[in-house]
């Protein structure tokens, strides 16, 4: 059984007030009796509860993170970028994962307004959850991460990732490419959505050009495997000449499926290109072209902006947006280039 206040208290002949107040560094406390308080905490191992006392007193100094797939490095990132700058502050971050699932994701939002953290930050599975709108009808801040907002009450931290995909797919043009599918799914993900909202653009711009859409039901590897195998089963004839992936894992297994499992040459019979710029998309067997989102930053742009939330409640929610940067290897005929230090 935990020891208690009062068991420290019962050990040192105290009252519980006097153990608080040597806890808390206040009140007029004599030397002598502030010793023989310490002694009976070292004595009986006393642990304090920091997270009953900030609960009482109606606050935590913790912060809610929610993101689509915690295993995917580019979200690793993300909450490594927030815990550093939420580390600054002296406050720690939970950190849930969704797995795009509403309903997971909700009960990580119902989770967070139970523990009273100090705010939210979430990657939505879907566009603008009820959940979110619950949380700050109770006070709880919401920025949104890697997603724009499409209310004036929420803060957010975004890339333009409609100019992302515009950017990818530019490219494969660029290369001669006019049989383009684009891979990723749900297409309800809004990140999805948006980057291929941008890739639709830029087909749209081409002369000759023709897209296909191939939906996939995760951003996973093994989601861009089966694809990639699916595609290399085709006859040449009816098989894409490029592929944008909406993210780097997607392209990763989109690799593994159509080259080593299928024996399709890239880039020579099939570019590929990623989005987000993960580790594991430089050091492919094939080094992936992709666009490179800055995804620590973006984690601690999110923690400041929720700084400034709870500073002043009263102050209107903004936006901040990064812009994507086109990284070509040679999934789409560039030369590999030198890792990036973490």
């Amino acid at each position: 059984m935990a020891v208690s206040v009062r068991d420290v208290a019962r050990a040192a002949g105290v009252s519980v007030g006097t153990v608080s107040n040597v806890l808390n560094g206040k009140g007029n406390v004599s030397a002598t009796t502030a010793e023989k308080v310490r002694t009976a905490i070292a004595s009986l191992g006393f642990v304090r509860n920091d997270a009953a006392r900030q609960l009482r007193a109606g606050r935590s100094r913790s912060i809610g993170l929610v993101v689509l797939d915690a295993g995917n490095p580019f979200f690793a990132d993300v909450a490594r970028g927030a815990e550093a700058r939420a580390s600054e502050a002296g406050m720690t971050v939970l950190l849930g994962t969704s797995d795009q699932n509403v309903e997971r994701e909700r009960s990580y939002l119902d989770l967070f307004r139970e523990q009273r953290v100090n705010g939210v930050l979430l990657t939505p599975a879907r566009h603008h959850p009820e959940s979110v709108d619950e949380l700050v009808a109770a006070g709880i801040p919401v920025v949104l991460v890697d997603a724009e907002s499409s209310s004036d009450t929420l803060w957010s931290v975004s890339v333009d990732d409609e100019e992302g995909g515009r950017m990818a797919v530019q490219h494969l043009l660029d290369q001669h490419h006019t049989r383009i599918a684009l891979v990723g799914g749900p297409i309800t993900t809004p990140q999805v959505a948006q980057r291929f909202r941008g890739a639709r653009h830029a087909i749209g711009d081409a002369r000759g050009a023709h897209v296909e859409i191939i939906d996939t039901p995760e951003l996973t590897v093994l989601a861009g495997r089966e694809a990639g195998a699916a595609i290399a089963a085709r006859p040449a004839a009816d098989r894409p000449s490029a592929v944008f992936c909406a993210n780097d894992l997607l392209a990763v297994g989109f690799l593994q499926g159509a080259s080593i499992l299928g024996g399709v040459r890239v880039p020579e019979e099939l570019a590929i290109i990623g989005y987000d710029d993960i580790d594991f998309s430089a050091t492919s067997v094939v080094p992936l072209s992709t666009v490179r989102q800055p995804a620590r930053e973006i984690g601690a742009s999110a923690v400041s902006l929720l700084l400034e939330a709870l500073a002043d409640p009263d102050d209107p929610p903004r936006s901040v947006r990064f812009q994507p940067e086109l990284v070509i290897r040679e999934s789409t005929g560039g030369q590999s280039q030198p890792l990036r230090p973490h």
